[in-house]
């Protein structure tokens, strides 16, 4: 509780000082909790906007931006992204979204002044605050044994769309924990904890129900375990069962 009332301090700072200056004040990249405890609170913020982006469309992490509510000049979130990708793609070890994560981390960089990162073919794209880009580039020589090359990426066509892989199963009742259940392929019920636990959430809200109904289109995510993509109900069993599609993030 401490730490979440630290959290809140620092955001209604941020919120008065655009409000009092005619400025923009930017957070730095944020979790879906504390995003979900922004949201809570956003009422409480009269006088400016709140708008939250992660550098790419649906990212996870996102920084939050306050400005006034008539503002006269042009703005951009201070957000870069760079392109890690072996020196030699052939001798290129297995490397994955914690590899990344684990070797950025190892330069002493804090976690929230880094976004999301994306993996494919061994290539990440992390996005992380402009303030350590130059930094980063320098250092981040080597992901575990392998060789690294960075770049910055300028043009935003160059940012990779995120790779899902499709599951399609069935359901008694289209409730948040079956849905869970089904994209992890574990039970029902050994997902409850991280529903009643605050652990998950639907579109970047928090939702404790077990029995929560998601629609079409929702993304629902489960820290420690990764999001999906819920597609909907394409059909209904001989049984009675409702015949769903899913989208994993890879």
């Amino acid at each position: 509780m401490e730490k979440d009332e630290f959290f809140i301090k620092r955001i209604r700072e941020l919120a008065n000082l655009s409000y009092q200056r005619d400025i923009v004040t930017f957070s730095d990249f944020l979790n879906l909790n504390e995003q979900n405890i922004i949201n809570d609170r956003k009422n409480q913020m009269p006088g400016v906007v709140m708008e939250c982006f992660g550098g790419y469309e649906q990212a996870e992490r996102q920084m939050v931006a306050f400005h006034p509510d008539a503002l006269l000049f042009p703005w951009k979130y201070p957000i870069k992204c760079l392109k890690a990708e072996p020196l030699a793609a052939k001798f290129s070890e297995d490397l994955t979204h914690r590899d990344f994560l684990g070797a950025v981390l190892n330069l002493g960089i804090e976690r929230a002044v880094i976004g999301d990162i994306l993996v494919q073919k061994h290539t990440a794209w992390i996005f992380c605050h402009e303030k350590i880009v130059d930094y980063i580039i320098e250092n981040l020589t080597r992901v575990r044994h392998t060789t690294m090359k960075l770049s910055m990426v300028d043009n935003p066509e160059h940012i990779p769309e995120p790779e899902f892989q499709e599951i399609n199963g069935t359901c008694a009742s289209v409730r948040l924990d079956a849905l869970i259940g089904l994209a992890f392929q574990t039970s029902r019920n050994s997902m409850v904890p991280f529903i009643e636990g605050g652990q998950v959430f639907v579109n970047g809200k928090l939702i404790t129900s077990n029995g929560y109904e998601p629609k079409d289109g929702d993304i629902i995510s489960v820290r420690g375990k990764g999001r999906f993509r819920y597609e909907g109900v394409s059909r209904q069993t001989k049984k009675g069962r409702n015949s769903v599609k899913l989208l994993r993030y890879q």
